[in-house]
């Protein structure tokens, strides 16, 4: 069997970790890097820190409006796919890369497995959230992280096959805590104690790019108390740049350079409480048993809100501050899987090109 696996960024390397190295050990794969993060921190370093293999393919196609950007990996991806003749398009998550992975894969008439499947927030207006309910309604097996993600594709009649194979990224998590835990280097470098401070994190397009909505992010992190950990994601740093705003926030915050996967983890499994308003950092938090809360009104990881491990802001600073106070409940079930979903992809794969 041959599986084309279109990825593009931080996330998207990481879930590639759990399951590139089980299916290359059976069948051929091409890995294709769209491109969309092409700082190396956030996209090549995964390669080195994971042990996933080195994309075959390098596209290059970061940078401009979702819609060109889009546009541009389509262009691209649709000739690699009559060149390459895959059986299966294999994609990740909910970015542009997933979605134009998708649709080019739809259009070659070659199946497509989406892993991660089913995850909804409910808000349009977000692009993930588009992108994800599109590729999923173009998926020909469609992998879910949980039941209540193979619920919301039941709810809205999907075509395509549906199985829960658990989260990957607790195949990942499990494998890397502890090398992580060990390491002290990224505090250190932090220049603070393990569970003495916030650890922040903050690039969607809803926060970032209306500088109202930007300055109110800003207030929001100088207003913590205690010590402030910030790696920032290049498009958020950008933004603060255009805004006048980073010198400020600097004063008050101990902004880092983008991190990688080890080095990030060692910091959120030692932190107090995480902000963020990434999807897979609010789950990566509750895997770790850290109290998260996500500055945004919706999200597609219900079962962190709903068991008390999570808590939902948008950029009130009240609201945030009074979640920092909450006390953590006593369980933490095990939502996403025990840890072989990696195996399980590759077994669903296998099953449904057979």
């Amino acid at each position: 069997m041959k599986v084309l696996t279109v990825i593009g960024n931080r996330p998207q390397f990481v879930k590639a970790a759990a399951v590139s190295r089980l299916l290359r050990a059976r069948h051929e794969e091409l890995l294709v890097h769209t491109g969309q993060h092409y700082d190396d921190e956030l996209s090549t370093i995964f390669v080195r820190e994971l042990g996933i293999p080195r994309p075959e393919l390098q596209l290059g196609l970061g940078g401009g409006t979702n819609t060109e950007q889009t546009a541009r990996m389509l262009s691209a991806i649709g000739p690699l796919l009559t060149e390459q003749q895959p059986d299966v398009v294999l994609v990740y998550g909910d970015t542009n890369s997933t979605l134009a992975g998708a649709l080019a894969a739809a259009q070659a008439r070659v199946p497509i497995a989406h892993v991660e499947a089913g995850m909804r927030s409910f808000d349009r207006a977000m692009p993930e959230e588009l992108n994800r309910v599109l590729t999923d309604h173009a998926s020909d097996l469609l992998l879910c992280p949980s039941q209540v993600a193979a619920g919301n594709l039941e709810r809205e009649g999907v075509a395509g096959r549906v199985a829960v194979v658990g989260d990957v990224m607790v195949d990942v998590a499990e494998l890397v805590r502890p090398r992580a835990m060990a390491d002290d280097g990224p505090l250190r470098d932090a220049g603070v104690d393990a569970g003495d401070y916030v650890l922040v994190t903050a690039h969607r397009a809803g926060n970032v790019d209306d500088p109202a909505r930007l300055g109110l992010l800003v207030n929001l992190l100088l207003a913590l108390p205690g010590q402030v950990v910030f790696p920032m994601h290049p498009r958020t740093r950008a933004r603060l740049e255009a805004a006048g705003m980073l010198a400020q926030l600097d004063a008050g915050v101990r902004v880092l350079p983008p991190l990688g996967y080890v080095p990030f983890t060692s910091l959120l499994t030692r932190a107090r409480s995480v902000l963020t308003d990434s999807g897979g950092v609010q789950k990566e938090a509750y895997l770790a048993g850290v109290r998260c809360v996500t500055l945004r009104d919706t999200t597609e990881w219900v079962e962190t809100v709903e068991s008390g491990w999570n808590t939902l802001v948008d950029l009130d600073g009240a609201a945030a501050l009074a979640a920092l106070d909450r006390v953590m409940p006593a369980e933490r079930p095990a939502f996403y899987g025990d840890g072989q979903a990696g195996a399980r992809v590759v077994s669903a794969i296998e099953t449904f090109a057979a």
